[in-house]
């Protein structure tokens, strides 16, 4: 395995007499902390990222997370971008933390797709709503919503969009008792709706970007009809809500994971969580 290390270099200024000033990169904005030989800053919510002067920093930007369909499919992640060596110039750059989509409030509307997040030139794409009930065809995004109940029909499932942020939701499947699919994540694809179980979240990501290794973007379980024989899906892993069964209340996505909600059982859809933005780079 290859060890990548990533070098701020410092800005020298000749002061007279060959003494020379040696000036570190620093930056401001979001909560600043200090881990593992990096300055980290944290957006949990929207700010200015303002380098001290031009250098490169790594980044991982993460979209909201989409809400649940209506008896339907697990909302998808958002989107999900993690990158080194990236340039920054010294002037204020925006940094976007998208919000969570909310859950299908009825049965002719998927979830509501997540909101992007966005860093300087970066965007990650908000997580594609689950399909609900009326509405089987989940939507597209950063990770894709799983498809909903439909009493005829399986369709197939719906790739990332754009692609390379996230991955695709499950399927549902046509026979009784009409099992959903569970919305994608970062890590893997939503699970397909099989016999009478609603297919789960798919997973997520883990990233030590703030300090400790965390998992990000899960996707929401599809809902299940507990009346009817049909298992709700689990949520995926780094916080997606899990399906609801008959009755019951779907998951929501954990807020500043870009997590999908879960998918309701004859009720609505849970909402995604909101993304997160955090910058990096090396103590001077």
């Amino acid at each position: 395995e290859l060890l990548t290390m990533t070098m701020t270099i410092p800005s020298f200024t000749t002061l007279g007499f060959g003494v020379v000033s040696i000036t570190p990169f620093d930056a401001t904005g979001g909560t600043k902390t200090q881990a593992g030989g990096y300055n980290i800053h944290t957006f949990t919510s929207s700010g200015t990222f303002t380098p001290s002067r031009a250098s490169t920093v790594e980044y991982l930007v993460i979209a909201g997370g989409a809400g649940g369909g209506y008896n339907g499919g697990g909302g998808g992640a958002g989107g999900f971008r993690t990158a080194t060596g990236f340039s920054v110039a010294a002037t204020g750059l925006t940094v976007t933390v998208g919000a969570g989509g909310a859950g299908a409030g009825s049965t002719a509307a998927d979830g509501v797709n997540g909101s992007n997040s966005v860093f300087s030139t970066i965007t990650s794409t908000g997580g594609g709503g689950g399909g609900s009930n009326s509405r089987a065809l989940a939507t597209a995004g950063g990770s894709s919503g799983g498809n909903g109940r439909d009493s005829g029909t399986s369709f197939p499932s719906v790739a990332s969009s754009p692609a390379g942020q996230g991955h695709a939701g499950g399927s549902n499947a046509s026979g009784s008792p009409y099992p959903s699919g569970g919305g994608g994540g970062a890590g893997a694809v939503g699970v397909n709706g099989s016999g009478n179980q609603s297919g789960a979240g798919g997973a997520g990501l883990a990233s030590s970007f703030s300090g400790a290794s965390v998992v990000y973007a899960g996707g929401g379980g599809g809902g299940g009809d507990t009346n009817a024989g049909n298992a709700a899906g689990a949520g995926g892993s780094g916080g997606g809500g899990a399906g609801a069964g008959s009755g019951g209340t779907p998951g929501v996505g954990t807020v500043n994971t870009g997590s999908g909600g879960g998918g309701g059982a004859n009720s609505g859809g849970s909402a995604g969580g909101s993304g997160i933005v955090i910058i990096r780079y090396a103590v001077g």
